[in-house]
Formats: C-alpha cells, structure tokens, sequence
C-alpha cells in the first residue's frame, strides 16, 4: 500500500506542476513583515515576523496575535457577513438558514437580553434549590447534562481503544472551574492570587444573581472547598496525555458498586443508552465523587451547582454577568483587555452550536473546489514525505517500519468539509429567547453524541466545524482532518507559490501526520487500537529520541519577570509534531519543481522562503498573562519556540541560511533532536 501512495503522489506533483504552469505569477512571503536587521541564525522568529509584530500589537479583545490568528478572526468576520444576510430573510422553518439566521438574531437581541437578567436562567435555578434527597440530586445531575453541564463527570462517546470499530461511552473527570487541577493545589504566588481571584467572582456572580454579599462569601467559600476536593483527586495534564493512565474498561455494574450513590440506571434510561462496558478515565475520581454524593451536605450540592450553572452560562445572561465573567477569565487570567464586539461572539457561538448549517454557506462563499483539490494534493505529497522518512530511519527495524507504513497507508484524509452533512432540523430555534435556543441546541449535542454509544464508528463524522481555523488528528480514528477554515491565507492559498503554501499549510498538515506516531499516537496501531506494535529495541530507540525533544523544551522559559519553563513532557506531542512536520513538508516540497529550482523570489531561495513562510505563519505575539496560563495547561509550546525549536535541529534550515555551528539556531550534534 506504501508504493501506491508514492506512485499516486509522483501523478498529483505533475499535475500540480501542469496546474502552476497555467497561473501567471505566484505569491512568495511577504517582505515586510521580517525584521531584517535580525540575523536568521540568531533569531529566525523575529527575523521571519518581527516587523509585522511591531506594527500590528495585540488587539485588546485577544490574548495573542500573529497573521494566522488574524485569519481567524476575519473568517469570523466572513461569518458574521453570512449572518447579517441570512437572519434578516425570510428561510425555509427548520433549514439552515433559519436556525442559524435565527439563533444570531436572537443572540445580537442585546436589549432584551439585557432587560430579561437573570429571569432565563430562574426555572434552572429552582430545579436546583428543590433539591431534597439523593434522587432529587441524581435527577438534577442528569438534567444538567442534557445541557452541557456535565458535572461532576463527563460522560462522552468515544471508539473503543481495544475495538476501534465500536463506539462506547467515556466518562471522565469535570467539574472545574479554574483552568486545571494545578490552579487548586500549587502554591506558587501565581496561583494563591488565581484562586483568591477566584473567591471574589465566584461571590460577585452569586451577588449578580441575587444573593446577599455576605452570603455569596460564604458560598464561593463552599464551591472552592468542593471544586478543591474534586481537583485533589484528578490527574495532571502530563499523566492525562497517557493513553494508558485513562485506559480502564469497566462494566456497568461494576460502574454502580464504584459510585452506588449514583443511579446510573435512570441516567442511562433517560439517555436511552445500553449499559455496554465503557471506560472510566480516572477510577479515584470516581471514588471521589461517590464520597461527595454520600457525605457532602445537600445544601453545599445545591451551592455548588448554582455556580455550575452560573457559570457555564453567564456569557448568555445580561451584560453585568458577561463582564464579570469576563473581567475574571480574560482580564485578570489571560491579560485581554476588551470584550470582542457582540456580532462576533454571536458568529463563534452560532458556529460551536450550529457549525455544519452555517459551514454550507461558508464554504459556497469562501472555499472553492480548487482550493479543496489543491489542498488535497498537498496532503497527499506530504503523507509520501512521511513514507520517506519512515524508510529513512536508520533506527527502526524493518518489522517496525512495516507496521508504520501500514498505519500511515490506513491514514484517513479529511479536507474542508464533510461529504454528508449533520441534520440539525429537529432543534427549536426562534428568533426570540436566547437562552432557550442555546439550551435546545446544547441538547441536541449531547443526545447526538449518546446516540453513537454502542454502534458502530461513523467515520464520516467531523470533530470541527468547517469554518474553523485549526485542524487535528484522532489516534483512535486515524484520520487527519483539514477544515476549509484554516485553508485560508496566510497558511494557504492558490495565489500562493509551493514554497509558502508547502511551508505553511505544509508544515501543519505534516505536523497532524506525525502526532500519528509522536509519544501518544505511535501507541496506536493503524486501526486505531491502543496496541504496541513497536519491537522492544525501537521502542527504546524512539523514547531515546522523544526524551531529546522533552528535554530541549524543558530549556525554554516563558517572557516576562521570573523563570517560568516550559513542561517538555506536557508539549511533548506538539513539538513532535512541529519537528516532523517541518521534516515531511520539506521532503515533499523537495519534490516539487520549484523545491528542485534555485531560482530566486525577491531574493529568496525557494528554500528560504519555505522556512520564512513556517516563521511568519507560527510568528505569534502572546500576552504575558496568556504565556502563564498557557504553560500550564496548553500541550502547545509558546509560538517562537515553535519555530526556533524545530529549525534549530533541521540541518537544511541551517544549509538555507549558511548558519554556522555555533549560531543560536544551530543545536550542536550532540543536542540536536531528529524523530520523523
């Protein structure tokens, strides 16, 4: 199967050379943005994107800022277009565009969300304060997820990691509301003044929804002491990303005998769910959440989910609850300093709810089919890029290589949108209750999520919505997935040489490839299955390799005062996936013409500009506050040592700029990190 990708992939490079050859001119890197009084082998991120930087700070409602981010703030500008059209014609009842021209209506309806308050959120509310025994609490946890409020556990679908061909039912650990477990338990100033923070809002949200201060005090006191038990017995974020540490099949009546306070029977009942056996993620979680249904008082259980409650929805009351949500969880924690205009959070939430009806229109209006060849002839190019370096690996046996290539010929490809798109017909959406039209919404996600447990995987299902700027791989689908929102500029576009869009876009499609085999999905055999099929020796070989990278990470400090690190294992996975993606982009861009060519562009090599093009896309700007927050708990580096990283430890970047041993760009053999 591995020869074929390579004999399809020699067929679509030269028809994309017959295609190139057809268009007038072609766009390399944009000149101005590169500070070019930066030496490339000192500072390759501000020599690639330092100058658009200086000229273009932060916004103010954002936490971060760089060309791509840009794009994904305009494609929310191309569906707030979509919206204003949309919602002010007369559509079909139940049609995509009157659910989503409607729910945007009555999102952007800010006076009478205004004068409603807190009265939406009142019947939830009551539901609550009626608690009066165990089965009244078994019934309001189960009617809070039906509206997303999985609390104090999640229950997901998810395929089976031991039979990937069938889905089964996940539950995990929630509950939270401060960004991760860390945030409850360490006692660096940084997170005593978080948590502190945290005390006040909790109490100014109660306050808002018309308890006493006094009284509001003492329940936020009540909701930290519970959120702080629960967090106690969840895991880290760097044990979470082992496959293995959330790996424990469990029948249901095992499930009952762990948390017999819980009913699990009505839940399933009402969810109209088959007690199959399922995976627990965190059994001492588990465990921990029966001790709370057994012992903590009904009347902290009622406190603690009015905050839930409060919380999960505050952004879709009146304007006081949306700025003192936000005042906490983006001034004070993320540095943002404005609110984004009201439009624009109605076009994100509009897509997070409704994103396949809204992603019809999007991608008539802004992707065409061109777009969505070319694309998936890049793909198709650079999963030969990964064949070449699979086969290049000196360190890997052939009986591994063997499985590798079958787990990369098994790779399912997915590009801008789905072939058959999501029926949201059956949700009530009016142009007049905000809340209503969130909550019809919210449930339909969650009963279409439990309507996949105990059948078979659907493959054609996506995990974003089209118009989303990003793009992700599922270990347990093997599938790589490319929204037409990320096929945007700058990361990508037909105007554009193969040089930009192979050191763009390229270099993020290689990078969705390698998670298929960096420290978590090499776990993974080509179905999907939680299985090892590495011989010992490679296995040992490929942890030497992955423990290089973790390594070099960990030498990486956040800006600002102090001497924050990276978390080279919480990263792990993202930085192989930038080290390899840069590999494989460059190998398939290699094979282009004008990856073979030496003729310049502005004074560019074609290599040049394929290293320039990753800078000035991955070139983001981070506020300080973003840098804390994000080093915590976000698996993606800090963006600069996204590109000087990976660049750092690939030779042709140094042979492109005649970078010295010695530059700062330039690891000395001995540290230099090579896994795909």
């Amino acid at each position: 199967m591995s020869s074929v990708i390579r004999y399809c992939s020699t067929l679509l490079f030269a028809a994309t050379l017959v295609a190139q050859a057809q268009q007038p001119a072609l766009n390399g890197v944009d000149l101005s943005d590169m500070d070019r009084k930066v030496a490339p082998c000192d500072n390759f991120y501000d020599y690639s994107n330092g100058a658009w930087r200086t000229a273009n700070p932060i916004p103010a409602s954002m936490d971060r800022w760089s060309r791509r981010w840009q794009a994904g703030e305009a494609n929310k500008d191309q569906l707030r277009i979509i919206l204003d059209d949309i919602s002010t014609k007369p559509a079909a009842p139940s049609s995509p565009a009157q659910l989503t021209g409607d729910f945007y209506a009555a999102c952007t309806a800010t006076k009478a969300i205004d004068a409603a308050g807190i009265t939406p959120l009142k019947p939830y509310l009551a539901r609550i304060d009626a608690i009066h025994d165990s089965a009244s609490l078994n019934q309001q946890l189960r009617e809070l997820h039906n509206i997303g409020t999985m609390v104090p556990f999640t229950l997901n679908s998810t395929p089976d990691p031991h039979n990937p061909g069938m889905v089964i039912a996940d539950i995990g650990a929630g509950g939270l509301s401060l960004p991760d477990r860390d945030y409850y338990t360490k006692t660096e100033k940084r997170f005593v003044e978080a948590r502190a923070g945290y005390l006040v809002h909790v109490a100014r949200i109660f306050v808002l929804a018309g308890e006493p201060a006094a009284q509001a005090a003492k329940d936020a006191q009540t909701v930290m002491t519970f959120e702080t038990a629960l967090a106690k017995a969840s895991l880290d974020n760097v044990a979470l990303r082992d496959p293995h540490a959330v790996d424990h099949p469990t029948s249901f009546d095992d499930l009952q005998k762990m948390t017999p306070h819980f009913d699990w029977a009505a839940f399933y009942k009402a969810n109209n769910l088959t007690p199959i056996t399922l995976n627990v993620d965190q059994p001492a979680f588990m465990v921990e959440t029966e001790k709370q249904l057994a012992s903590t008082s009904l009347a902290d259980w009622k406190t603690y989910l009015r905050w839930q409650l409060l919380n999960n929805y505050a952004d879709l009351l009146s304007q006081p609850f949306v700025d003192e949500h936000f005042d906490f969880f983006q001034r004070k924690l993320a540095g943002v300093t404005e609110l984004k205009p009201r439009g624009t959070r109605c076009a994100e939430n509009t897509d997070a709810l409704l994103g396949e009806a809204l992603g019809q229109e999007y991608v008539k209006r802004y992707f065409p089919p061109e777009s969505k060849k070319r694309a998936e002839v890049m793909v198709t190019n650079i999963l030969s890029g990964m064949h070449d370096s699979i086969a290049a690996a000196d360190w890997m046996t052939p009986e591994t290589k063997k499985r590798a290539f079958e787990k990369l010929a098994a790779v399912q490809v997915k590009v801008g949108y789905p072939n058959k798109w999501k029926d949201y017909s059956a949700i009530k959406i009016t142009r007049t209750d905000y809340l209503d039209d969130t909550f019809n919404a919210l449930r339909f996600a969650v009963n279409d999520d439990h309507e996949q447990i105990g059948k078979p995987v659907d493959r054609i299902r996506w995990g974003m919505t089209p118009p989303t700027s990003n793009a992700y791989y599922n270990p347990l689908m093997n599938e790589i997935v490319f929204p037409a929102g990320i096929l945007q500029p700058p990361a990508f576009s037909n105007s554009y040489t193969d040089a930009v869009n192979y050191g763009a876009i390229g270099v993020v499609i290689g990078h969705e490839i390698s998670h298929g085999f960096d420290d978590q999905g090499a776990q993974f055999d080509a179905t999907g299955k939680l299985e090892n099929w590495w011989s010992p020796k490679d296995l040992d070989n490929f942890h030497a390799r992955t423990a290089c990278v973790a390594k070099q990470f960990d030498g990486y400090i956040i800006d600002g005062p102090g001497d924050i690190h990276i978390n080279g294992k919480l990263t792990l996975g993202e930085s192989i996936g930038d080290l390899g993606g840069v590999n494989i982009a460059y190998r398939a861009f290699k094979k282009t013409a004008e990856g073979q060519s030496t003729r310049l562009v502005d004074g560019y090599t074609p290599d040049q500009q394929f290293f320039i093009a990753w800078g000035q896309f991955r070139g983001d700007e981070v506020r300080l506050e973003t840098q804390r927050l994000g080093v915590q708990g976000d698996p993606h580096p800090l963006a600069k040592y996204r590109v000087i990283g990976p660049l750092s430890n690939f030779k042709p970047f140094a042979a492109a700029f005649s970078c010295k041993a010695g530059s700062t760009m330039v690891r000395p053999d001995a540290d230099r990190c090579v896994v795909w």
